[in-house]
């Protein structure tokens, strides 16, 4: 049987990518700009999380929000309407993912030079969005309870990615198998070093925690 010829070309992709996340990062730390990259599986909470977290924030810092979907302007809206906050909604075409270059085609429709921080809200899901650098000065995730406690065993890039893990829904816990401690165990595992936060952003409980997070972040980063 002929041998087939196997070309290898995730390596170039994801190396093309670095490089040009890099680049973003030291032109958002010139203009002062913190951007978050938010990731999770769907439903775990993203927007409702945000909402709670930009209403705390808005007085605080200026602050722009990019909702990335696959379709439709839902999430966009919502934010806009809830918060009055600046947003926009990127369309990914079908791919389930943002690379460092989708990134830089939203941050250029954002009024950059009366900005702080950029919290980019990534498609849902927890393989595509850790495979690839946004350009994102830090990464940070939200693991719903009802998703199980085990999270951080299956999809071991994601959490080894973040520099924070929100712990969300924690009001639904008594109905739920879901063990706090074996999770932020698991989370060690493979990142010893993300701080996890347990909230509900239905009741705002521990929201707070995240808000302070990204107030002292943005202050570093700066600084």
């Amino acid at each position: 049987m002929d041998e087939v010829k196997v070309i290898e070309i995730k390596k170039s992709v994801f190396a093309d990518n670095q490089q040009d996340a890099d680049a973003l990062r030291k032109e958002l730390k010139t203009k002062g700009v913190f951007l978050l990259n938010l990731m999770s599986s769907p439903g775990s909470g993203k927007t409702t999380t945000l909402i709670r977290t930009l209403n705390l924030l808005k007085d605080k810092v200026r602050v722009a929000v990019m909702e990335a979907d696959i379709d439709s302007d839902v999430d966009a809206v919502k934010i806009r309407r809830a918060t009055g906050i600046p947003s926009i909604q990127l369309h990914t075409g079908g791919m389930c993912h943002l690379d460092a270059e989708m990134t830089r085609q939203g941050l250029d429709n954002l009024s950059l030079e009366e900005t702080d921080l950029v919290i980019l809200e990534n498609v849902g899901n927890l393989v595509c969005p850790a495979e690839f650098d946004t350009g994102a000065v830090a990464n940070a995730m939200i693991l719903s309870v009802p998703e199980g406690d085990d999270k951080p065993l299956k999809y071991p890039l994601m959490f080894s990615v973040c520099d924070l893990v929100l712990i969300n829904k924690t009001d639904v816990l008594p109905y739920f198998d879901f063990n706090p401690d074996k999770c932020r165990e698991y989370i060690r595992m493979r990142n010893p070093k993300a701080r996890v936060i347990p909230i509900c952003a239905r009741t705002g409980e521990g929201v707070e925690a995240f808000a302070d997070w990204l107030l002292e972040q943005i202050h570093l980063w700066k600084h």
